[in-house]
């Protein structure tokens, strides 16, 4: 969610981190702000975009070789100036920047300020550093042992980097729940809480664990600690992160580059643990723990928003293919449901980002009693790849535009190889099957170069329903969870009202909202399904809906009843969720561009959900 950049060493910090925030700022945020040391610290903030915190610093003197930058997205107080990071102490000896939530904050401030503090701003932020502030009065402490003794006794999440005036060499930084990385340079260290703004400095890197420490200083190296006092020894690793991965490369919006994109991502997750020529498919990630896999009496999925979407597609994966049970389980409500996790489940996480904080609390949980977990994520070295047991990377590259789109695709892509892999070691897939599957899987990198013709067709149906208020979205077997994708990215990035639904649950309610006015997107392509969701087509033709359907090339049946058709190349059943989600992505993108809408940066939402 909310973005972090530090610098210290020998370069302008300013510059360094306006370009960070640039950079994070798919992640979400609604005020920006930026801390220099040089002497004393300065401290700019502002509602609204970097740009505006540019303008906000105008001509002012912001020379200097260390400081802080943040994006907030609003928690604790509403989006304003006051409330934007960084925050001073009382003194304005210490200014700090905070990603996630101080759950005692009130309990911590009532305390604080029965001991003189003032706040300023209704953030739980400003009450962190003034617990600093205060121990370091109190007990006489270097910064970095006052952050050791605040964080003990905090409850909550927290990525955070503060700074002293007293101590204008050294930048303290500390995670639990929360990412932050650490480049390390010549003699100068940068921080962030996601790679992207490091990367065109350096490769080199640590990723802080939970409840770490890190001293970083001038001329020194990195000292790391625990809440307990125990040194820790940095693992430093390089990162699998291109520069040009992260610029636009030419397209109008990340959205839309990373639908193009599709092809390369999922043939980027199928190098290596598919060769379809020899019949063999396999993911080292989970390779140790392939029998385990087989013999699980349950699968339990725990996701968010898109990647939940992705599980549902692998609930029909596994039960079809391993024949084994799948529960797809909200993370944000299974934790606090008091679910039943038995020793011999396997649950599989699935977040785009790694750092999905219900999607972690909900690992933490099913850890506890004793499950396997299993991950699916993108983000190397993140909080989720370093709790599972196992896992597979997806290998999409970085997905900067918020509403997701080739991270589902390579989600699915993982998830597919998953229950082939196990499927085939039970002997649940007929022989003739399996190498039917692998064969077409291969085939579908070349199949969606064809798909992404359409959206020439896809911009000329968007000047139709730009102006629309609801849409409805429609699918049967598996293409029911790609109808709540569709949905959901509509939704997310033009703002138009849209509910996704299996198509034959649609006239037990939803079928009263038919009329003239109701596009209903239908995806009917050629299946085991393919009559019935004709009728579901009948059934809204017969009250005046107006359906757009993406069918099976050469489809005559439904092109005869449709107001509009989207042609996509046929492909198995149970791959058609990577064709034909890839239409209603540009359908939602071309409207929502048409709305005059923030593709990349929807209102409200965050590329990394590291809150609960």
């Amino acid at each position: 969610m909310c973005g972090i950049v530090g610098y210290i060493g020998s370069k302008q910090a300013y510059p360094i981190i306006i370009k960070g925030l640039k950079r994070l700022e798919y992640r979400g945020y609604d005020s920006a702000g930026i801390a220099i040391l040089n002497n004393q610290i300065k401290n700019f903030k502002k509602q609204g975009k970097v740009t505006e915190l540019e303008k906000h610093v105008g001509d002012n003197d912001v020379t200097g070789t260390m400081g802080i930058g943040h994006t907030r997205w609003a928690t604790h107080g509403e989006p304003n100036d006051v409330n934007a990071h960084p925050h001073y102490s009382n003194s304005g000896n210490l200014v700090m920047i905070h990603n996630g939530i101080i759950e005692n904050y009130d309990v911590l401030k009532k305390e604080l300020l029965k001991r003189g503090y003032t706040f300023q701003s209704d953030t739980d932020t400003e009450v962190l550093v003034n617990l600093i502030e205060e121990i370091q009065k109190q007990e006489k402490v270097d910064l970095a042992e006052a952050v050791r003794k605040a964080l003990a006794q905090v409850i909550g999440a927290y990525a955070i980097v503060i700074m002293s005036n007293n101590e204008p060499n050294r930048l303290v930084a500390a995670r639990k729940s929360s990412p932050l990385v650490i480049g390390i340079g010549e003699n100068e260290y940068f921080l962030a809480s996601d790679a992207t703004p490091i990367i065109e400095y350096t490769k080199n890197v640590v990723y802080l664990n939970d409840e770490e420490i890190a001293v970083v200083e001038l001329g020194k190296k990195m000292q790391l600690f625990n809440i307990k006092k125990e040194n820790k020894t940095p693992y430093i690793q390089e990162l699998e992160l291109n520069l040009e991965e992260i610029e636009k490369g030419g397209y109008d919006h990340f959205m839309l580059k990373e639908i193009y994109e599709q092809p390369r991502s999922i043939m980027d997750s199928l190098r290596g643990r598919l060769r379809a020529n020899e019949g063999i498919v396999q993911l080292g990630g989970v390779l140790d723990y392939e029998e385990k896999i087989a013999k699980a009496k349950r699968i339990i999925m725990v996701a968010c928003g898109t990647s939940w979407h992705a599980g549902l597609v692998g609930e029909y994966l596994f039960e079809d293919l391993a024949r084994i049970p799948v529960e797809v389980e909200y993370a944000s409500e299974f934790r606090y449901r008091n679910p039943i996790i038995n020793e011999d489940d396997i649950v599989i996480a699935i977040s785009q980002s790694g750092e999905t904080a219900d999607t972690l609390a909900a690992i933490q949980l099913a850890k506890e009693k004793g499950a396997t977990i299993i991950g699916v994520c993108n983000v190397v070295g993140s909080s989720i790849s370093r709790a599972t047991h196992a896992g597979s990377y997806t290998h999409a590259g970085p997905e900067i535009g918020v509403a997701s789109t080739k991270a589902f695709t390579s989600q699915i892509t993982v998830l597919t190889l998953m229950a082939l892999m196990i499927g085939k070691k039970k002997g649940t897939i007929p022989t003739s099957r399996f190498h039917h599957l692998i064969q077409e899987l291969a085939l579908i990198p070349q199949k969606l170069e064809k798909v992404l013709k359409v959206d020439a067709q896809t911009l000329e149906l968007s000047h139709i329903f730009k102006d629309v208020r609801n849409f409805l979205y429609l699918g049967r077997g598996y293409s029911f969870p790609v109808a709540l994708e569709g949905a959901l990215k509509l939704k997310e990035i033009s703002y138009i009202h849209a509910e996704g639904y299996p198509a034959a649950e649609m006239k037990h309610g939803p079928i009263a909202l038919i009329d003239e006015q109701m596009p209903v997107v239908v995806i009917a392509t050629k299946g085991a399904s393919y009559e019935k969701v004709v009728s579901n087509i009948q059934e809204v033709k017969a009250r005046k809906g107006v359906v757009i359907a993406v069918v099976t090339e050469g489809d005559e049946q439904v092109k005869e009843m449709a107001d509009h058709i989207i042609e996509i190349p046929e492909t198995d059943d149970i791959l058609v969720p990577f064709i034909s989600v890839v239409p209603l992505q540009l359908l939602s993108y071309h409207i929502a561009v048409l709305r005059g809408c923030n593709v990349d940066q929807p209102r409200n939402l965050a590329k990394s959900v590291t809150v609960e």
